[in-house]
C-alpha cells in the first residue's frame, strides 16, 4: 500500500502561480507513474497532467498545456505541478495518483492509488 499526500494548494489571484506537491510513502515510488487530477464542484474528475516513470515523458490536458507543467524528484519521493497564469475555472480540488505500470497515462481507471487532495482556490 502507498500513502499519498498532497500540499501547497489555497488561495491565488487569477493570472498567479502555484506549486502543488505530492509526497508518497515507500522507496519504490521512482518505478511508479504518477498523475496529478482535478475536480470542481459540480464537474466530473478530470486528468490534469502526467509524467512517467524513467523517461520523463509527459501528457498534459489541453486546457492546461502552456500553462502547467508536472515534474518529479525521485529522491525526495516527491512529484509537483507548477501552475501558471491561473484563472477561475482552475480552481478545483487537486488530486495526484500513483501507477505502478511505470507508464505515464491520462486514465483514471490506470492509477492505484490516490491522495487525499488539496483545494486550489483562484479569485478574480
Amino acid at each position: 500500500q502507498v500513502q499519498l499526500v498532497e500540499s501547497g494548494g489555497g488561495l491565488v489571484q487569477a493570472g498567479g502561480s502555484l506549486r502543488l506537491s505530492c509526497t508518497a510513502s515507500g522507496r519504490t515510488f521512482s518505478n511508479y507513474a504518477m498523475g496529478w487530477f482535478r475536480q470542481a464542484p459540480g464537474k466530473e474528475r478530470e486528468s490534469v497532467a502526467a509524467i512517467s516513470r524513467s523517461s520523463g515523458r509527459t501528457n498534459y490536458a489541453d486546457s492546461v498545456k502552456g500553462r502547467f507543467t508536472i515534474s518529479r524528484d525521485n529522491a525526495k519521493n516527491t512529484v509537483y505541478l507548477q501552475m501558471n497564469s491561473l484563472n477561475p475555472e482552475d480552481a478545483a480540488v487537486y488530486y495526484c495518483a500513483a501507477d505502478v505500470t511505470g507508464w505515464s497515462s491520462m486514465s483514471p481507471k490506470n492509477y492505484d492509488y490516490w491522495g487525499q487532495g488539496t483545494q486550489v482556490t483562484v479569485s478574480s
